[in-house]
């Protein structure tokens, strides 16, 4: 199952409405980043509002996903963390400290605004 990837001006809308399994992120993945390259996009927001639970191969991806978007000139805004995930994310040792987050995806359309400078 592929994870939908939304286009909104220079940016990149995606709302996690399902549960992650290794598959489904590696190609999240792959869609995003090609997303990226094709659009030309300067920024992300990922809600992960509907994601209750991540394992450690999921909390890595989304670690690269950051990180690899970041070196394709995207800068990415996670929203709607919830808390068991924050703490499976710190648990495994991925901080992800540089990461600006929000509350939810309209708070993250503006933090990646202010980030953006736009």
């Amino acid at each position: 199952m592929r994870i939908p990837i939304l286009k909104l001006h220079n940016y990149l809308l995606i709302s996690i409405q399902i549960d992650l399994d290794d598959q489904t992120a590696i190609q999240f993945q792959e869609d995003l980043l090609n997303k990226i390259h094709e659009s030309g996009a300067t920024g992300v927001v990922i809600d992960l509002t509907s994601v209750d639970i991540i394992d450690s191969f999921i909390a890595k991806v989304l670690g690269d996903v950051v990180s690899m978007s970041d070196l394709m000139g995207a800068k990415v805004v996670l929203t709607g963390i919830q808390p068991a995930v924050a703490m499976t994310l710190i648990d495994l040792g991925i901080h992800l400290q540089e990461v600006p987050t929000a509350l939810d995806l309209e708070q993250g359309l503006i933090k990646l605004r202010q980030e953006l400078e736009e």
